[in-house]
């Protein structure tokens, strides 16, 4: 998927700038790169909800050691592994409903030369110098370690995978004369509520680790022994260490930007700064530390310094995932068995974003069932099924009201659409924006079975109340439709479509009164079928939602 590049046409509109993490193309997706994206793609559908221009920056990362080990390994170049690698993840971005604005690939020669280009003036302004140097190195993490990464029984823990001395002539990026400026930066950002990290329990992590800084960063690697990398503009004898080289895809596909001295950045600026979303195991040191010290090397004022949020870790009984453990989960094949949707819903609603959670399956079945097949479905086909039977389809919202009818008027009007979910949307609480509207489907439920509109239907002198409980069930569920549509957009416009409403979706209409009296429903079609498991979870059998008599 991938929308066609958005310019800003009205400077006076608010833009939007999304980033995930690019991921390494060694192996396939897992579920934890599914997550990050989602994550990032409702965060920019509801930003477009808002009206708000939007860019949203995803991509692959193809340069580093271990893509040229994989590549020596299958007997291929390692453009061609890459490539292959490369579809895997557009395929399943696509079958995800991934609506990215831009793709970023290391291997492009757009990003080479904008790589290429940030290296000549960093050199040329006195931030790179060649040294010889000897130290331990982490082939898992392609970089050199000091004494600050040891443990206290003195060894390097094991996230550093094999460690092994070399001495060798590189180039260093002037690390260490930024700490103090960084220190200052998080302080700053987090007194003035703009903080660097979020959520803000990580601050502290960060903040230990830039005071750890000390030694500058090795930012090339000799060609001789990993010729899979971007060359030294100044010295083709060297290739770009992959953070140097990666981290710069922020900037490099972002609209506008060109790293040339008095390059004009009016359009770049329009964008940046971008909120980047990435895991929790690469805050500290690339972005954490990195990245805003070469932005600021590159010239970037301090309230252009983006802030990161940062999610957790899906595991498997509280264990991470590892391939060594095979406990690896496929996104793909859960989005085969049960859908793109339920997997986007269940990935969403259960984590907390910034926390670790436990995937399971069980867990996915249960929160579509729950949720989605006997919540919100069930509500939608009984309404319009009530609707169709009682008032052939036609519903007006009379002049009969009580306590039930206006809490459901008032959620609809301001508590939910205005206040409730804006503020946990804004605040990345996707998982809390969800249960608002689980508890709104909840009450509209609870409204059918009070009311009870199969005793109203038989008492004429209440037909009013009768009608007035329809329409608030409908109305509702407009609402209900364009506030999920970020996480669910085909199951969003399936109830339009069954409302008999042919609109774009807006939070501007998220308010109550937007059916007008005497509308003609459309006819109900189970929209979430159950996921019936006698056989096991990974045998599902769907079954209808319920209708009311």
């Amino acid at each position: 998927m991938g929308r066609k590049n958005q310019k800003r046409s009205d400077r006076n509109v608010k833009s939007f700038f999304i980033t995930t993490a690019i991921d390494y193309t060694n192996a396939a997706p897992h579920i934890g790169h599914a997550y990050e994206k989602i994550l990032a793609d409702v965060i920019a559908r509801y930003h477009r909800l808002k009206g708000e221009p939007t860019f949203f920056l995803t991509g692959v990362d193809q340069h580093g050691q271990k893509v040229q080990q994989a590549a020596q390994m299958q007997g291929v170049a390692p453009q061609d592994f890459v490539d292959g690698i490369t579809e895997k993840f557009r395929a399943l971005w696509k079958k995800l409903e991934i609506d990215y604005t831009g793709w970023a690939a290391t291997t492009n020669p757009r990003h080479k030369e904008c790589v290429r280009k940030i290296l000549t003036r960093l050199n040329n302004e006195g931030q790179i110098y060649k040294d010889k140097r000897g130290g331990y190195y982490s082939v898992r993490q392609e970089q050199f370690l000091t004494d600050k990464e040891r443990g206290p029984d003195g060894e390097f823990g094991p996230e550093w995978g094999e460690v092994e001395f070399r001495e060798e002539e590189n180039y260093y990026f002037r690390l260490a004369e930024h700490k103090q400026w960084l220190l200052e930066l998080i302080d700053t950002r987090t007194v003035a509520g703009r903080p660097l990290v979020v959520p803000e329990f990580r601050m502290a992590e960060l903040r230990n680790a830039v005071e750890k800084v000390e030694g500058d960063l090795c930012i090339s690697r000799p060609r001789a022994r990993l010729a899979w990398g971007i060359e030294f503009p100044f010295d083709t004898e060297f290739v770009t260490y992959v953070w140097f080289d990666a981290l710069v895809n922020y900037i490099s596909f972002a609209p506008g930007y060109d790293p040339s001295p008095g390059a004009d950045l009016a359009e770049f600026h329009r964008w940046w700064p971008a909120t980047h979303v990435i895991g929790k195991d690469i805050l500290i040191p690339a972005h954490g530390v990195y990245w805003p010290i070469m932005l600021k090397a590159l010239g970037f004022p301090n309230d252009k310094i983006p802030p990161l949020l940062v999610h957790g870790w899906w595991n498997i009984s509280g264990a991470k995932m590892s391939k060594s453990l095979g406990n690896i989960v496929d996104p793909n094949a859960l989005a085969d068995k049960y859908g793109a949707e339920a997997l986007r819903y269940y990935l969403m609603s259960d984590i907390a974003t910034g926390k670790d959670s436990d995937c399971s399956e069980e867990r996915l079945v249960q929160r579509y069932n729950t949720d989605l097949a006997n919540n919100l479905g069930n509500l939608l086909n009984r309404t319009l099924s009530m609707a169709w039977k009682y008032r052939n389809g036609k519903i007006t919202s009379g002049s009969y009201d009580d306590e039930m009818t206006a809490d459901i008027r008032a959620k609809g009007q301001t508590q939910l659409t205005q206040e409730a979910f804006p503020h946990c949307m804004e605040e990345f609480e996707l998982d809390a924006a969800l249960s608002r509207i689980r508890a709104y489907c909840g009450l509209c439920n609870e409204l059918v079975e009070k009311s009870a509109p199969w005793k109203l239907a038989k008492e004429p002198e209440r037909a009013d109340r009768l009608s007035a409980v329809l329409y608030h069930l409908a109305e509702a569920l407009r609402i209900i439709a364009i506030l999920l549509s970020p996480v669910l957009s085909n199951a969003a416009a399936g109830i339009f479509a069954q409302l008999n409403w042919d609109r774009p979706f807006a939070l501007a209409d998220a308010k109550w009164g937007g059916l007008p009296d005497g509308h003609l429903l459309g006819k109900p079609t189970p929209l979430f079928p159950r996921i019936e498991t006698e056989a096991g979870v990974g045998s599902p059998v769907r079954s209808s939602n319920s209708t009311d008599d």
